[in-house]
């Protein structure tokens, strides 16, 4: 990755921070993209915007984009959600899913680059007390795949990122609070993945020689596609 532009939309927190300091120490010249951001730092922008989106990949024009951000989950039964925050995150994550990959096309990235989106563990198993959570990230994966077919044309390559929970995150201790109340402690020593883990995942999988899979699922033990998770 030395020298290599990489750009991380999410990248100031959790697992996006994550990618963007294992991008950095991998020698990459890395540009993060976060709502709240310092102008030296990155760029600051509405990861939902579908022309900010655009306006950062033909400046940037990465070899590498992967998008983390998304909005942390109202978590509670059904009883207590309403519509708005059932809906959040497909008015977030499904839509800034959608922004860059649509940049992502219509820019287009260069032949060779390499499109990584964050979905989660949660489509696998469901996620009764996240709202629309998990079906909004099943979502995330579906049109990711339906860009990915777009994108073989055009010589890019384009994938989804399935996280389990992972602590140090917000989405992870919201995860952590609401499913592990009767004893949060065991329930975290059961979980494997780390910020620094996911990022080094993230960067194997940027650097391999084989074509990447539709998706993956990523924990402590690294990844594995999404077919042959057991």
């Amino acid at each position: 990755m030395a020298g290599k532009s990489v750009v991380v939309v999410g990248g100031t927190r959790g697992l996006g921070l994550g990618v963007a300091r294992a991008a950095r120490d991998a020698g990459a010249r890395v540009t993060v993209v976060a709502r709240r951001v310092e102008p030296d730092q990155g760029i600051q922008g509405d990861a939902t915007d579908e022309t900010f989106a655009e306006k950062v990949l033909a400046d940037r024009n990465p070899e590498l984009l992967v998008v983390t951000a998304g909005a942390v989950p109202a978590m509670g039964p059904l009883t207590g959600q309403t519509w708005e925050t059932f809906s959040t995150n497909w008015h977030t994550d499904v839509r800034i899913a959608f922004s860059w990959l649509r940049a992502a096309l219509r820019t287009p990235l260069a032949p060779g680059s390499r499109v990584v989106i964050f979905g989660s563990g949660a489509e696998l198993r469901g996620s009764p007390l996240s709202g629309g959570y998990a079906g909004a990230k099943a979502t995330v994966r579906l049109i990711t795949g339906y860009a990915a077919g777009e994108a073989r044309d055009l010589g890019i390559a384009m994938t989804t990122v399935l996280p389990l929970i992972t602590p140090g995150t917000a989405v992870g201790e919201a995860a952590v609070e609401a499913y592990g109340k009767k004893d949060p402690e065991q329930f975290r020593a059961g979980l494997t993945s780390t910020p620094e883990s996911v990022g080094a995942a993230i960067m194997g999988l940027a650097t391999a020689s084989d074509p990447m899979a539709s998706a993956y699922v990523v924990d402590g033990a690294g990844l594995r596609t999404l077919e042959n998770r057991q």
